[in-house]
């Protein structure tokens, strides 16, 4: 049942000590606090990362040439890799099993692009039909390049969003508009969208077309590939290492180089480096819990400090209850109380204005690799309570030395 009486008179003894308990409940509260903020921007450190990833197919691969750092088989180092579409095919052949979606890539240099008189800076890119799938691309009006387009070498265009909202805003769309890339016409046949304005700066066309219109060759810049999903991301890391180090060990053998020359083949995987990521940021998480129970217990000890100096300060309340009667669980009730109501009203306090400042401030935060800082509710909550069973225990020695005390030596106390 509700006591009315001993809580009134923890009130009493609370105001008596007003300035010594707000300092303690402040340390308490600002303790979970701290911990409440901190794990909140380590998640949002995961959300950016997470956001970052999500800009290319997650199970993503890419691959381009460098130059060679060792001598081998009689080539001397310092030898430029230049990767050639043979390379693309007989590796999506070789790896056939192994790959959902590939594009080769060529960089389209020193052309103009116009549309009407306006000159555009856009790159201009030649790439595959699967490489919306790689890119993560979405399409907001038209279609993609397709497969049609690459046999017939077709002068189409896909432009991004961006330069939909610069260059055509106003046509009432770009669909069906011509743009001039060093005196050939290319026709807008679809506007995709990504994450990132500087993702849509950038003009598609076949990669055929590439190739053939501006004396590209058989020549390309980099090769991309995504795997099939798997169960669990372990699984999937461990294929992406796999097939990483099977294409790799592939275009080493095919361009004569060092199988330990890492810089003549640089082959980056999506998945490895989302691992890496994760590991660090979970460290940090380790370290932000660290600094937020540093914290409160140091707010749990200021509590049993406060609570000798009140079992002190009543030495003689306490000898008279004793004298009439009072068993010593009922003095180390009446500590414990006070104990609890400290710990459960301050980690509250810090509970919900912590939360309130997240469901606020998080949304609107625009850091790199930051995103909408938060926290599980149910961990904060389970902390606090942590918090309280602690303050409990913390209250019970001052309590017990309070059950302790010889009711002739607490009534001579003066």
């Amino acid at each position: 049942m509700f006591d009315l009486e001993r809580w009134q008179e923890i009130f009493d003894t609370i105001r008596k000590n007003k300035l010594r308990t707000f300092l303690t409940g402040l340390s308490v509260a600002s303790g979970i606090f701290i911990l409440v903020i901190l794990l909140g921007f380590g998640q949002g450190m995961r959300n950016g990362i997470e956001q970052e990833f999500k800009e290319d197919a997650s199970t993503s691969v890419w691959v381009w040439p460098g130059v060679t750092s060792k001598e081998y088989k009689g080539l001397n180092p310092g030898r430029p890799i230049q990767l050639v579409n043979e390379n693309f095919d007989n590796a999506s052949a070789i790896f056939k099993s192994d790959i959902e979606y590939g594009s080769s890539r060529a960089f389209v240099r020193g052309v103009t692009v116009n549309y009407g008189k306006e000159a555009l800076i856009y790159s201009v890119q030649g790439v595959a039909a699967d490489f919306q799938f790689i890119e993560n691309a979405s399409m907001i009006e038209g279609r993609f390049i397709n497969y049609q387009d690459e046999a017939s070498a077709g002068k189409v265009a896909i432009i991004g969003n961006k330069i939909k909202k610069d260059v055509f805003n106003e046509v009432e769309t770009p669909i069906g508009e011509f743009i001039d890339v060093s005196g050939i016409p290319f026709k807008v046949i679809g506007v995709y969208k990504e994450m990132e304005d500087r993702e849509e700066e950038r003009i598609y066309i076949p990669i055929t077309t590439a190739q053939k219109a501006f004396n590209g060759g058989n020549r390309v810049n980099n090769m991309s590939f995504t795997l099939p999903p798997v169960e669990n991301f372990d699984q999937a890391v461990a294929q992406a290492i796999n097939f990483k180090n099977g294409l790799r060990e592939y275009l080493q053998q095919v361009h004569t180089v060092a199988p330990d020359d890492t810089s003549a083949m640089e082959v980056w995987s999506a998945m490895e480096e989302a691992k890496r990521y994760y590991g660090l940021t979970n460290n940090i998480k380790l370290f932000f819990w660290f600094v937020g129970i540093c914290t409160i217990i140091a707010g749990v000890v200021g509590v049993s400090n406060i609570m000798m100096i009140v079992v002190k300060e009543r030495t003689r309340e306490i000898g008279i209850r004793k004298a009439l009667g009072a068993k010593p669980w009922s003095i180390i009730g009446m500590i414990l109380h006070e104990a609890i109501f400290v710990t459960a009203i301050s980690g509250f306090a810090g509970l919900i204005f912590s939360m309130a400042l997240l469901e606020l401030v998080g949304p609107n935060i625009e850091v790199d690799y930051v995103l909408n800082p938060s926290v599980n509710f149910n961990v904060a909550f389970s902390t606090v309570l942590v918090l309280i069973a602690a303050g409990t225990l913390a209250g019970f020695v001052p309590a017990y030395r309070a059950a302790k005390v010889k009711v002739i030596e607490s009534l001579r106390d003066e």
